[in-house]
C-alpha cells in the first residue's frame, strides 16, 4: 500500500510542476508583449490588466503600441458590454 501512495504522490508532483511551468511561461510571454503594447498608455495598470487577460485567452498580442489588431483576430474580436455600451475589451 505504501508504494502506491509514493507513486501517486510522485505523479501528482510531476503533473503539478509541468502545469505550473506552462502557466508561468505563458505569463512571461504575455507580460513582455503587454509591457510593449501598454508602454504609451495613460493608465498603465488598467492597460496591462486587460492586455494580460486578452493575451492569456488569445495567446497573441498585436505589435506596436496602437492598432495592428489585424495580426490577432481573437484579440481584435473580444468585446465588453452590450448594445450601445459594447466596446473593445483589449487595448
Amino acid at each position: 500500500m505504501k508504494p502506491l501512495h509514493t507513486v501517486l504522490a510522485l505523479l501528482l508532483i510531476l503533473f503539478t510542476s509541468s502545469y505550473l511551468q506552462a502557466a508561468m511561461a505563458g505569463s512571461a510571454f504575455c507580460g513582455s508583449k503587454c509591457k510593449v503594447r501598454c508602454s504609451k498608455a495613460s493608465v498603465q495598470d488598467r492597460c496591462l490588466k486587460y492586455c494580460g487577460l486578452c493575451c492569456e485567452q488569445c495567446r497573441c498580442v498585436p505589435s506596436g503600441t496602437y492598432g495592428h489588431k489585424d495580426e490577432c483576430p481573437c484579440y481584435r474580436d473580444m468585446y465588453t458590454g452590450s448594445g450601445r455600451r459594447r466596446r473593445p475589451k483589449c487595448p
